[in-house]
């Protein structure tokens, strides 16, 4: 059994116990994440297409660790204008594995199982049990929101693992100018230092306080 599922942007054809790199992932090591794009199961042959996902499947997996790529050289040149520029970029990675794929959402039950009646015992034992809450999605903030942070940034910034105002508030200055600068030099000559500040603000819903602040600055940059 196989499925084609689409993970942080990207799409993969796993199965069970398979270990997969993508794109960095907000979630801890050793965190359970489960992904519902699935837009191909094939259970021995018995094909489901979705359009363009299936409803209620899920790829169910384990974050095994974070780490970086191998190192790929960008070098750019313009004929006759001197001009050449060589930068390395590793992308930041997380290694997972895959535990189940979900056809319906939900982990079917063996027939001897299924078709065994419950006892009376069982079913009073089970009514006083309380169902386990889900564990919710991790949603993204609008990273626009910070003065100086534009589509592109935020996007990168994502795949690193930074997708709220709480983790960008978090995150040191020199771990932004780090990933920025890994990131090309359309991304290295930007000045990040405001933006943990106006995060915390923006975590915090301190708007007006947001507000004035970013009326000092310019690009993100203090005037």
């Amino acid at each position: 059994m196989y499925a084609i599922v689409e993970i942080a942007g990207q799409q993969f054809k796993v199965a069970k116990d398979q270990k997969v790199f993508v794109h960095r992932l907000a979630e801890d090591e050793g965190a359970k994440v489960s992904f519902d794009n699935v837009l191909l199961v094939d259970n021995g042959g018995d094909v489901t297409v979705g359009a363009p996902a299936i409803d209620g499947a899920s790829v169910e997996a384990k974050v095994v660790k974070h780490l970086k790529g191998d190192k790929v050289i960008v070098f750019k040149k313009k004929r006759r204008k001197g001009y050449r520029v060589k930068n390395g970029h590793r992308q930041f990675l997380t290694e997972i594995v895959v535990e189940d794929i979900l056809a319906s959402g939900a982990k079917k039950q063996s027939k001897a199982k299924a078709e065994k009646p419950a006892k009376k015992e069982d079913t009073a034992k089970t009514a006083t049990k309380k169902a386990p809450a889900k564990k919710a999605a991790k949603k993204g903030d609008d990273l626009k929101k910070i003065e100086g942070i534009g589509p592109k940034i935020a996007e990168l910034f994502s795949n690193n693992g930074i997708a709220t105002f709480a983790d960008l508030a978090a995150t040191p200055v020199e771990k932004l100018k780090e990933i920025l600068t890994e990131a090309g030099p359309n991304y290295a000559n930007k000045v990040p230092d405001t933006w943990p500040q106006q995060a915390q603000l923006a975590a915090d819903e301190k708007w007006d306080e947001l507000k004035e602040l970013q009326e000092k600055l310019d690009g993100g940059i203090e005037k």
